[in-house]
């Protein structure tokens, strides 16, 4: 494993024929990373035709140990699988990387996902190497990502977090970043021009940064030598016009050349005023051939990932950005001629030729003669000595022969009156066609399929149905660029039904230009199910099997003993019951130390009374049980993990609405009306008010008086005043003290504890034989009955020292009085 900046490196080879699996691990875990997994995580993996596997891992990725954004530990599981699908080695490896140098914004480009990396709050300087402490603490307190937001054409596209997790995209945040992961095929995906005429699809997310990845259409080659053009200012990514290239990287395979190297490997990068422009030779170190065979001749393709890291700095905002981006990059088919050379000396009595040039992924498999056809084998148990190089300064191989003179295979002539030793020989090139193999458990068939030679065009049936995407999809295949694998049920409908305990399935490799069958498979299998599950909550479950000594029955009509438990699932082939202990007639028994549940699978009583008297089908009876210990100790495992930060709670506003009313008597049955305000009251007559809660179907909250008082101007703190209610209790120095009426549930009041009822005296007012109006005013208090936390939420009266108080409101009435012994009320 290597670390290469803000991504990990991992190469796996040569496998020497074998299929590679990767798995990651988290808490002692091993999940498999499937194609979508890995696009949303921020895996890829490459092959090449040397037998070596390149995985790419972002050091940000979904499973990664991350300590302060500096340090990155990824541990992964290998599994290779050999010529048998039974033989397998498994291997693991985990690497720590440390990366600090963080910019302000990181972008990655690979071939299936698009990924950025961003600080959560900018940087604290321009040149912003580090986050300090202190922004790490503030990131970390509290931060939580609930939205995102797609620009598209169509215009903003908001989606949950969730629902975009559920879509394939990975969204994260650290310690001190926002991490934004996209899958290169997600449906938010589009084109937009980018500096001059170049299209790249790009990504916006809810920062605005937008993730290009480049067309085949920015690369050409011409003359032995591929030219990439590259925008060294993408538009929608800077924000301003002042923008500032602080570096441009080249490298290969991730891995950073330096100039040296690029020198002696033929590399060049140039800036032009619009692109940065990156030569590469065709065949040179760093990249390799793929063979292809059309008709009768020999091509092949060369196959090379250059990389360019790139930084700059924006004027506006003094913020860099990082942008990396892996380009995977296949020339066209290219004819290449054979050569066979005579390098013989006569005088070592030695036949030696070459043969070449070939890819790395042809095999010399036999030496055919005028009279024979020899193997590798035979040729070598002859005496002839066969070896194969690679080409100087190229990535093609070459084979060299040797065969003695003596050798019976020569043929002899004259010649301009010589005779000289002649050797007539011609060579088979091997292109391995697909093949597949397959195996399967105890519930799924598992099939593999390996691609063979580069180029060779076959199609996949499953039964009878070819392998579409949408049912290589539906059988999790997963592919890796030498191989693809699936899983089929057994009771998938592609699976041929030998018996209910047994199956079949066909699959079936053609070449659809000849409609010629390339190779075929089926795979038998028994599947052993489990008839009886004992779980440790007390629920059974059973399966009951149709078998060939009943082959009338129907599973749908077999009950448990209680005839009203019959299957939860069931078909042609079989019935699956689930019940609890204590039900469906199940029976009890106690033993040493162990308890006996029993219960029995039959076909109900009814059923059996109709069946034909002269039938000789046996009847269907299965016993089921469970033994359940009764002295026994369990050990549970759990594993502790420090908490990041600590808990907060998730803001949100709402509203409250209270109201305050008047009541005609102390029933408070009936109210007076808005319109008939302002009222007349005589000073005699008291006044009953009752404040509501509205619209609220909470029982643990309650509603309270805090404070209730009168004023004669409108404003709640005009002077004079007249307290009438004080932290919740009537006022002590009025002699015409406020009476509070209980509340209880009817037709009206669902929750008395969103009520107060009380009752004011009018001689409260009548030495001030001047008041022409007044307004009473009330402070309330929601409660939690949970957790009063004292105060007026611990009840009527309670100490003003100790109140908590939570949303309040006012209420004003208008209170006249008239001739000395008449007040009108009116409601403001």
């Amino acid at each position: 494993a290597k670390c290469l900046g803000n991504i990990m490196r991992v190469d796996v080879g040569p496998l020497g024929g074998s299929l590679l699996d990767v798995a990651v691990i988290i808490n002692n875990t091993a999940i498999v990373v499937t194609p979508s997994i890995a696009a949303q995580c921020g895996f890829s993996m490459k092959s090449d035709s040397f037998g070596n596997a390149l995985i790419y891992i972002s050091l940000q990725n979904c499973f990664a140990q991350n300590v302060d954004d500096e340090l990155f530990t990824t541990a992964l599981q290998l599994r290779l699988q050999g010529n048998q699908f039974s033989q397998e080695e498994v291997y693991q490896v985990a690497e720590t990387c440390q990366y600090d140098v963080w910019a302000s914004r990181e972008v990655i480009c690979d071939y299936n996902y698009m990924e950025v990396m961003g600080l959560t709050s900018g940087c604290l300087n321009k040149s912003c190497p580090l986050v300090s402490d202190m922004q790490k603490r503030s990131m970390d307190a509290g931060f939580k990502a609930t939205t995102i937001v797609f620009f598209t054409p169509e215009g903003k596209k908001p989606m949950s977090l969730l629902a975009a997790q559920q879509r394939g995209y990975g969204i994260g945040n650290t310690p001190t970043r926002l991490v934004l992961r996209s899958p290169m095929i997600a449906p938010e995906t589009f084109m937009q021009t980018v500096s001059k005429r170049q299209l790249l699809p790009e990504n916006y997310l809810s920062t605005a940064l937008h993730i290009p990845k480049l067309k085949l259409l920015s690369v050409y080659a011409l003359n032995r030598t591929i030219t990439w053009y590259l925008p060294w200012q993408m538009d929608p990514m800077t924000s301003s016009g002042q923008f500032n290239l602080l570096e441009v990287h080249f490298g290969i395979n991730g891995q950073k050349l330096d100039a040296v190297e690029m020198q002696a490997r033929e590399y060049s990068v140039a800036l032009n005023d619009f692109y940065i422009v990156t030569e590469l030779p065709i065949g040179g170190v760093g990249g390799y051939y793929e063979s292809h065979i059309q008709g009768d001749l020999y091509y092949v393709s060369y196959m090379i990932e250059p990389m360019l890291e790139l930084l700059w700095t924006e004027d506006a905002t003094h913020e860099q950005t990082r942008y990396k981006v892996f380009f995977h990059i296949t020339t066209h088919l290219l004819p290449q001629p054979l050569e066979l050379i005579d390098n013989t000396v006569p005088g070592e009595k030695m036949f030696r030729m070459t043969l070449g040039h070939f890819a790395a992924d042809v095999a010399l498999m036999n030496i055919t003669f005028p009279a024979e056809v020899l193997s590798m084998p035979d040729c070598s148990a002859r005496g002839f000595n066969i070896l194969e190089h690679m080409s100087p300064n190229t990535s093609l191989k070459v084979f060299t022969l040797q065969v003695p003179f003596a050798d019976p295979a020569r043929e002899s002539h004259l010649s301009h009156s010589l005779t000289k030793p002649t050797w007539k020989l011609s060579s088979r090139i091997l292109v391995f066609p697909p093949s597949v193999s397959g195996g399967c458990d105890n519930h799924n068939f598992y099939v593999l399929v390996k691609y063979g030679s580069p180029g060779y065009n076959f199609q996949t049936m499953v039964g009878k149905r070819y392998m579409t995407p949408s049912l290589a999809q539906h059988y999790d295949s997963m592919e890796n660029g030498t191989h693809f694998s699936f899983v089929v049920p057994f009771s998938a409908p592609d699976a041929i039904e030998a018996s209910s305990t047994r199956s079949r399935l066909d699959i079936v490799l053609s070449n659809p230009e000849t409609n010629s069958q390339i190779q075929e498979l089926s795979v038998a299998c028994n599947f052993p199910s489990t008839l009886t599950e004992c779980f440790p909550n007390g629920t059974m479950t059973a399966l009951a099997l149709k078998l060939e000594s009943v082959p009338l029955l129907n599973p749908s009509q077999l009950t448990l003993a209680d005839p009203s438990c019959g299957p939860v699932h069931s078909d042609d082939r079989y019935a699956f019951f689930v019940f609890t202990v204590n039900s469906c007639g199940t029976t009890r028994k106690f033993m040493t130390n162990v308890m006996l549940y029993e219960n029995e699978i039959s076909l109900p009583d009814e059923l059996l009374m109709k069946k034909s008297p002269t039938s000789e089908e046996p009847e269907y009876y299965l016993k089921i049980s469970c033994f359940y210990d009764i002295n026994t100790s369990q050990t549970v495992a759990f594993n502790t993990r420090l908490r990041r930060s600590e808990p907060y709670a998730e803001n949100s506003k709402g509203q409250l609405q209270v109201v305050m009313r008047l009541a005609l008597d102390d029933s408070y049955s009936a109210f007076q009306n808005y319109e008939e305000y302002p009222l007349a009251k005589y000073l005699q007559q008291p006044l009953y008010f009752e404040v509501e809660l509205l619209k609220s179907a909470n029982p643990l909250i309650s509603l309270e008086l805090e404070n209730c008082w009168a004023t004669q101007g409108k404003d709640r703190t005009s002077q004079p005043r007249w307290d009438l209610i004080i932290n919740g209790c009537p006022n002590p120095a009025d002699p015409y003290q406020v009476v509070f009426h209980p509340v209880w549930t009817d037709a009206r009041v669902g929750y008395p504890s969103h009520f107060k009822r009380f009752e004011i005296q009018t001689f409260a007012f009548q030495n001030d034989i001047l008041i022409l109006q007044l307004f009473v005013h009330c402070d309330i208090v929601i409660c939690d009955s949970k957790n009063p936390l004292g105060g007026i939420c611990g009840g009527q009266c309670s100490n003003p020292k100790q109140t908590t108080k939570g949303e309040m409101d006012d209420f004003s009435f208008g209170v006249l009085q008239h001739s000395g012994d008449l007040i009108c009320l009116r409601k403001d």
